[in-house]
């Protein structure tokens, strides 16, 4: 019998994802990001639709504790909470909307993986969404230390999504510049879009290209202090020799004491707070993405017989999740 605590935070978690998908979807996530009160007119011209329209949402949002509602000034505010339980939504959001595709076609993809994955993709935009709340603390805590502490002048993000990282570091940066490149048009458009909402458009250059292309036109990669990879080099890791030249190239364009910095994924950790998620992780890769993740130290041999000189690796709080610095 499952236990009323449980079966609350079960219903909290799908509830508050929901109400936090909305919110992203009616373009409120950019006051909520703020962290700071918000006016109902803000919040109506963000969603471009009447007050009468936005106010229940923002009402029923109350209600559900995420936001917080001053009646003397009128103003709405992100709860004290409000970064944890969008983080936590975020392992929902990716795990049942950002891959709904391989879950409605569970059958086509055990069946017929090529024609199932040609056939049915996931949305970009949703990838990169739900990436951005569990990276909130999952990776990007971590993965921004690393970088900051450097003080690097130019930074590569390869699979930059909708650029959260990049924006944040350019923020913390601001005698650096930083190219986001990414696969997802969708996902190009969305960091465009926050570059210029936070006034780093002018040190960020957004290229809509796949990570493998930098071996014959390593331009986006030239002069780089860190290049960052998010994510992707597990795609890239499963036709080996492209992966070779891709890491290859990376060295050679990094600047003397560079470094890459990759933040992935490990397959089936069978730790306790990490075997769940790692599972589904890793089967959902494996089952309908056709990738199989690397194991930890082979990840660190590839970057090795790469010619890095140094390579660590750090486990970071999403489970399964690694962050390997590779320096030059």
């Amino acid at each position: 019998m499952i236990s009323s605590d449980v079966s609350g935070i079960a219903a909290d978690l799908a509830a508050n994802a929901t109400l936090l998908e909305i919110a992203e979807n009616l373009g409120l996530s950019p006051l909520l990001d703020r962290g700071m009160p918000f006016t109902l007119a803000e919040a109506t011209t963000a969603a471009d639709v009447a007050e009468a329209r936005i106010l229940p949402f923002l009402r029923a949002t109350v209600a559900a504790g995420l936001l917080e509602h001053d009646a003397g000034t009128g103003l709405f505010a992100p709860c004290a909470e409000f970064a944890a339980r969008r983080y936590e939504a975020g392992y929902l959001s990716w795990s049942l909307n950002a891959n709904r595709p391989y879950i409605d076609h569970a059958v086509q993809f055990l069946r017929e993986p090529e024609a199932a994955g040609g056939q049915h993709q996931r949305d970009g935009r949703r990838v990169a969404v739900s990436s951005r709340w569990i990276g909130s603390r999952g990776f990007y805590p971590g993965v921004l230390s690393e970088i900051i502490h450097r003080k690097p002048r130019r930074i590569v993000d390869l699979g930059a999504g909708a650029g959260a990282l990049l924006i944040r570091l350019l923020t913390e940066l601001p005698n650096s510049t930083a190219v986001a490149l990414d696969l997802s048009s969708g996902a190009c458009a969305e960091a465009e879009h926050a570059g210029r909402r936070a006034q780093v458009d002018d040190r960020l250059t957004v290229v809509n290209r796949s990570v493998e292309t930098l071996v014959n036109d390593p331009g986006p990669l030239a002069g780089a202090d860190i290049v960052h990879a998010g994510f992707v080099m597990h795609d890239v890791a499963q036709t080996p020799e492209v992966f070779a030249g891709v890491l290859r190239t990376c060295r050679e364009q990094l600047s003397d004491g560079g470094c890459l910095v990759v933040t992935d994924a490990v397959p089936y950790v069978n730790t306790p707070g990490e075997r769940a998620f790692s599972a589904l992780f890793s089967y959902l890769h494996e089952s309908s993405m056709g990738v199989r993740l690397p194991a930890e130290e082979q990840w660190c041999e590839l970057f090795r017989q790469a010619g890095f000189s140094d390579v660590t690796s750090t486990p970071l709080p999403m489970p399964g999740s690694r962050l390997f610095v590779a320096t030059r």
